[in-house]
């Protein structure tokens, strides 16, 4: 993102640099080339094409965080925040974002931050690489927010373990090679005794044992997995025995983050798309953006999301430099998720039955939005978080 001075000279917005937005150019054009015009098709599809994994590994995308000799680029998260917020900006399907996210900055980074070398080699590489797609498993049909409840079970059996039960809303769930799974480890369960073991969809007992129909995010797929008895080795046990809530505590904090970002770039195109409009659609005589009404519509929109990319940008900032920012972030997850839904709601009013055609985006933009203030934390609990950290 850029502002421009009174000069006219055009500066970075912090945290960003001019590297920063030479990557957003190049993610613009791809995402404007080979995503956007083929979303109508994936949408009614019900998932993309398993190469855009490919696709993006190619260019990079998928490893810009992660380092050279595991075949990333070497960057930052900064770089994958300039990623997901393009991919929102310039792609308008929440679900084609959400796939490809699901695997590079959800499910493959637990496996750099807590895995072995030998695991990294196993499943990142791969994944850096677009050959294998990963997705995280935590919640289950009847647990989600309380991950204390899980009910997954991975009891010891000699050199592994055995693990009985399911997930559910799994994003590239369907078609994952391998699930980084949250389960119990510890008969009495708790905090202290969840962990992750890797899983791959090829061991016997694994199952995708649905593929669900969803509001929003139609291009992704989103599955239940079922495990009878899957015998898992213990070198696959990701990070310490019973030590999966740091894991889990770890990965939300960049989850919710990325939430935010994503939001943030889907409200700035709602906002382009709807100025737009109403500098052509005429009722009356003169263009509909000469009437208060659709001009005061505009401004709450673009307020919203000045506010919320202020305040995105500085839980980025801060977890970028290692700061402890929790409350930074559930902040920015809470306030990004309603606004952008909001901002689809009046981007949809303005466009009046217009918002409903398919060809303008709005209407899957009002569905996609929605599971914002559901998904990697509800609302309630980003509340309850917040004033958790003020002392309450």
């Amino acid at each position: 993102m850029t502002v421009v001075k009174d000069s006219g000279a055009r500066a970075t917005l912090p945290p960003f640099g001019a590297e920063h937005e030479e990557l957003r150019e190049t993610v613009s054009r791809f995402v404007q080339k080979e995503i956007a015009p083929n979303v109508d098709e994936w949408e009614a599809a019900r998932e993309f094409p398993r190469e855009l994994f490919a696709r993006c590994a190619e260019l990079g995308f998928l490893g810009l965080k992660f380092p050279e000799e595991l075949g990333g680029q070497g960057g930052t998260h900064l770089h994958d925040a300039i990623w997901v917020e393009e991919l929102a900006r310039s792609g308008g399907s929440g679900g084609v974002a959400a796939g490809l996210n699901a695997h590079a900055s959800i499910a493959m980074p637990p496996i750099f931050n807590f895995g072995t070398a030998e695991q990294k080699q196993r499943w990142l590489v791969p994944g850096i690489a677009g050959e294998k797609i990963g997705a995280l498993g935590i919640t289950e049909p009847g647990a989600g927010s309380d991950v204390a409840s899980l009910s997954t079970t991975a009891v010891r059996n000699g050199d592994g373990y055995v693990v009985n039960g399911a997930k559910t809303f799994i994003t590239n769930g369907v078609r994952a090679d391998f699930l980084v799974c949250a389960c119990k480890t510890r008969e009495e369960g708790g905090h202290g005794g969840i962990s992750f073991l890797v899983l791959e969809s090829e061991m016997p007992g694994y199952e995708v044992s649905a593929k669900l129909e969803k509001m929003g995010w139609h291009s992704s797929d989103t599955g239940e997995i079922s495990f009878s008895d899957v015998e898992v080795p213990a070198e696959n046990l990701l990070g310490e025995e019973n030590g999966g809530f740091r894991l889990i505590m770890f990965n939300f904090a960049w989850e919710r983050l990325l939430m935010a970002i994503g939001a943030v770039g889907a409200m700035q195109r709602l906002i382009e798309i709807t100025v737009a409009y109403a500098q052509e659609r005429e009722a009356f005589g003169r263009p509909i953006g000469k009437f208060q009404a659709i001009r005061h519509h505009v401004a709450e929109m673009a307020t919203k999301a000045e506010a919320s990319r202020a305040l995105t940008y500085n839980a980025l900032r801060l977890f970028h430099e290692g700061h402890d920012c929790i409350q930074q972030v559930s902040m920015a997850k809470l306030v990004t998720q309603r606004a952008v839904l909001e901002i689809a709601d009046q981007s949809l009013q303005i466009h009046g039955g217009y918002g409903y055609m398919r060809e303008y985006g709005i209407e899957r933009a009002v569905r996609d939005a929605r599971l914002g203030p559901i998904g990697g934390g509800t609302d309630e609990i980003m509340k309850e978080i917040i004033g958790k950290t003020m002392g309450l």
